[in-house]
């Protein structure tokens, strides 16, 4: 049996196909979404967890190798992986905000796939984390319904990391299909996501059009020119349909981390300067956000990074804001802050103002944000998602009858405005924000497996 499998940036949902529906599939109680996140002791527990609990072998010999060094230094620890330790969703978000310090949490391991310059070790893990995911999911929907699923189609970004180029997504979709494999999956295909988002707006048509799907995400903004409607409908080929695809690593993530680093880290010394006269370096509040830099994050919470915090907190011309910035470092709380930009980001949607609320541990206050300070901050992102929806338009040299937004970032007034502001006189229609892409993906694994 089939399903189509949103591995999604933000959240993850799957959905089968029932009297030609695609239904999704309720993953905790009645919620058909579990938020892309994960929460286990340490890093190594994750690829013990994989191996003890759930006796999913490893890939290869680099990955016995992870495996080897998970259990030696879980020895060393005195810790005893079992089923209960790894937390998924909302379970996962909620042990990390009470002890931060003492855990390992992964937002959006999604977001990770395609680094280039890192070690087999690394990419190895990867494996694991997406394999925990999957596995869980996979559990989760076949407990729920009570039936096996063999085959999937998983969507996929046009491009999961701009910088590497075609060799970025070769490599992530080989971690997406090796983990896919681990994790129980027999047959496995890809759709990109805004295809698939398409694939369901087409359903509803009863003319041929031409179409621009423009799907903003958690991690990706990616955008499709397709012909659709009755003629090509049910069509397993669809190549003379698809007239353009762009997409680059721009999404909801990146407008949270914009609105932390411009609106949130100003209180944690962001702008001041150091008794010298010289400004602190930005490079340090950037990188202790940016939660889909892999580097960036290394960086920041290095060890050998606190001493110099603590001298720029002891050379600050105030030193109660850098405090904040070691705190932060100390409890690793970049996720929280996170967290709260992205409340800030939801709030704007249909009020001017909103207090987010930053806890240290040590110290809790608030930070008041404004609908234009947020506007402001995500400008840059916004300009990408504008040149990627011009660049859709150039590549297919045809302008739109319609553009159909998607994802759960386009729910934001603004990104909404940013690309009307490219096709001003095209009529845009907002779908199903979260649910599109996986009844495309679920219709297509219907069509390719029937």
């Amino acid at each position: 049996m089939s399903i189509g499998f949103d591995f999604g940036t933000a959240n993850c949902c799957v959905a089968h196909l029932v009297n030609g529906k695609a239904v999704p599939i309720p993953l905790v109680g009645e919620n058909v979404y579990l938020p892309s996140t994960l929460c286990a002791p340490n890093a190594e527990s994750v690829s013990e967890y994989l191996f003890r609990c759930l006796n999913i072998q490893p890939s290869d010999e680099t990955n016995q190798a992870v495996l080897r060094r998970a259990i030696k230094l879980n020895r060393e620890e005195g810790l005893d992986v079992i089923a209960d330790d790894v937390k998924f969703g909302h379970q996962a978000l909620e042990l990390y905000l009470q002890d931060p310090k003492d855990v390992y949490f992964v937002k959006s391991p999604k977001s990770f796939l395609g680094a280039m310059g890192l070690r087999d070790m690394q990419l190895s893990f990867f494996e694991d984390l997406v394999c925990a995911m999957m596995s869980n999911i996979k559990t989760r929907a076949e407990a729920a319904i009570e039936k096996e699923f063999s085959q999937t189609v998983i969507g996929r970004p046009v491009n999961f990391l701009g910088r590497g180029g075609e060799a970025s997504n070769i490599q992530a979709v080989d971690i997406l299909t090796r983990a896919a494999k681990r994790a129980g999956f027999k047959e496995i295909e890809f759709q990109y996501e805004p295809v698939a988002a398409g694939l369901d707006f087409e359903n509803t048509l009863t003319t041929d059009k031409k179409v621009l799907v423009v799907d903003i995400g958690g991690g990706t903004t990616d955008c499709s020119m397709i012909q659709m409607g009755p003629t090509w409908r049910g069509k397993l080929d669809r190549k003379d349909s698809l007239l353009a695809h762009t997409g680059q690593m721009v999404g909801g993530n990146d407008l949270d981390i914009f609105i932390a680093f411009k609106c949130l880290m100003t209180e944690f010394g962001l702008g001041t300067k150091l008794k010298s006269g010289l400004d602190l370096p930005l490079i340090q509040f950037w990188n202790s956000v940016a939660i889909n830099d892999v580097q960036a994050q290394r960086s920041f919470y290095a060890h050998d990074n606190l001493p110099t915090l603590r001298q720029f907190h002891m050379d600050a011309m105030e030193p109660e804001k850098l405090n904040r910035l070691v705190k932060l470092h100390q409890e690793t709380l970049g996720h929280g802050v996170i967290h709260q930009a992205e409340m800030a980001k939801i709030a704007m949607s249909d009020q001017e103002t909103f207090t987010t609320l930053i806890d240290l541990v040590s110290e809790t206050f608030n930070v008041p944000t404004s609908r234009a300070g947020i506007d402001a901050a995500i400008e840059n992102p916004m300009n990408k998602i504008r040149s990627l929806v011009q660049e859709a338009v150039t590549q297919s040299g045809i302008e739109p009858d319609v553009i159909y937004m998607t994802g759960g970032s386009s729910r934001s007034r603004a990104l909404t405005s940013a690309v009307a502001s490219v096709l001003p006189n095209t009529e845009i229609i907002s779908g199903n924000y979260f649910g599109s892409v996986t009844a495309g993906l679920t219709h297509w694994a219907d069509l390719i497996y029937r």
